[in-house]
């Protein structure tokens, strides 16, 4: 007989297995559409070029083979160096905003790299419950596909910065709103258990769950949408300081914002470019607002007399089932995303989805489209839980100063790597992410 221990071994091993299989093959459906020419291509410092995203995630189980596989030759030293991206403890790497500045390795040879790595890993993983890290090796390919999930939705970003409408994604057809979504819903406060104490994988600024207290507040059921956005826009909301945080007003002046990012006026008229083409605001009023920073979140929020969640007032808003007195993994339940609940990538859209197109994605409050479509800023900055323990280095608390937390995953985010405690972060000023929000009001 084989002991229970091992057969919970042998489970892992094939779940993970499958999982790299999956993802791998994933994140070069994302690229095949590209031309040669557009994988090694930068346009801002902020982005890379999908042939450094294809190589890094690779690079990634190369330091987990340099770690455990008895033996192991590093495949290029030149790759270590490129492919790096923020990780001190791994040697020197190439600066951020120069990713784009070399035109080798080839894309040719950063696939062949990839190959390799598949290989390597397989075989690594085949018989990895041999060796006497097997638990460890396992929670670190599990962070790795993780991880490479991260940069899948990254390579989203990066390819509509780099080409928008000229990349030929295999876009399905957008649902239709089945409802009318409007106004606020009140959520009650008191104390609430913030952050993930399951069993499943979490990242480990997720945890520890703990309590905090919250006052009684109202929040959006529906997040803020092109159209009410287009009021503030068409109210002068870019002209006023008044709306604007300090940072704000300076980047207003600086960058001369004067809508959000994809926006573009022409003969007068205020359009969206997308993956799907360029069209006219008016023909998407109905849609979640995307790619704003916080910054401007915060000036319509209080233009409108409202503010941003926290993000203990979103999760719990998102998660909490008062008939049951209890948390949920997500706003419909517990039962994994399908496509009639929220707008993830495996719905293909490559767009956000009109409001009230997923009822079945309700929370219990009320609130739609809370898991998919964009992600949305909380007024919360990115600092470590009471009790944080990093589970890696370099990989979380690094990051732990100056930005702010957003939630609930976009049109770009997998079905598998997201739930109602995921802490997304970026900088207030940053928009190149499909960024969105609701607002929230004291009571």
């Amino acid at each position: 007989m084989i002991a229970q221990p091992q057969i919970k071994s042998l489970i892992e091993i094939d779940s993970i297995r499958d999982l790299y299989r999956e993802v791998r093959a994933r994140t070069l459906e994302i690229v095949a559409p590209l031309e040669i020419e557009d994988y090694v291509i930068q346009t801002a410092e902020f982005m890379s070029p999908p042939r450094w995203h294809i190589g890094h995630t690779s690079w990634f189980f190369e330091t987990v083979l340099q770690k455990y596989q008895p033996g192991y030759k590093v495949y290029s030293e030149e790759f270590l160096f490129y492919f790096n991206s923020y990780y001190e403890g791994f040697g020197q790497r190439i600066e951020r905003p120069k990713r784009g500045t070399r035109s080798r390795p080839t894309v040719t040879e950063t696939v062949a790299y990839r190959a390799h790595i598949d290989e390597q890993m397989s075989r690594f993983i085949e018989k990895v419950s041999d060796h006497k890290h097997a638990e460890a090796i396992l929670a670190i390919v599990r962070l790795g596909l993780e991880h490479e999930m991260q940069h899948q939705e990254l390579l989203v970003y990066d390819i509509k910065h780099l080409l928008c409408d000229q990349f030929d994604a295999p876009m399905a057809p957008s649902p239709r709103s089945v409802e009318t979504v409007t106004g606020m819903t009140e959520v009650e406060g008191g104390l609430f258990e913030l952050g993930y104490a399951g069993d499943d994988f979490a990242f480990d600024n997720e945890k520890p769950q703990h309590k905090v207290f919250l006052q009684d507040f109202s929040i959006d059921r529906a997040p803020v949408s092109n159209g009410d956005y287009f009021e503030f826009v068409n109210a002068g909301g870019y002209q006023d300081f008044r709306w604007w945080h300090s940072a704000g007003w300076e980047k207003v002046n600086q960058d001369h914002w004067r809508a959000p990012l994809y926006w573009e006026e022409k003969d007068g008229e205020w359009m969206i470019r997308d993956f799907a083409g360029l069209h006219r605001v008016a023909d998407k009023l109905n849609q979640p607002l995307a790619h704003i920073s916080f910054l401007e979140a915060s000036a319509y929020a209080k233009w409108a007399g409202k503010r941003l969640p926290t993000e203990a007032e979103w999760e719990k808003a998102a998660s909490f089932s008062p008939a049951n007195n209890s948390k949920q993994k997500f706003p419909w339940g517990d039962a994994v995303p399908d496509q009639s609940q929220g707008n993830l990538f495996e719905n293909g859209l490559w767009s956000v989805a009109p409001i009230g197109a997923f009822p079945d994605g309700r929370s219990a409050y009320g609130c739609q489209q809370m898991i998919g479509d964009v992600w949305e800023w909380t007024t919360s900055d990115y600092v470590p839980y009471p009790g944080f323990k990093s589970e890696f280095d370099e990989y979380n608390d690094k990051w732990f100063v100056g930005q702010k937390v957003l939630r609930g995953g976009s049109f770009a985010t997998p079905r598998s790597h997201i739930r109602t405690t995921y802490r997304n972060f970026f900088y207030p000023h940053e928009r190149w992410m499909i960024g969105g929000f609701r607002c929230a009001k004291d009571k």
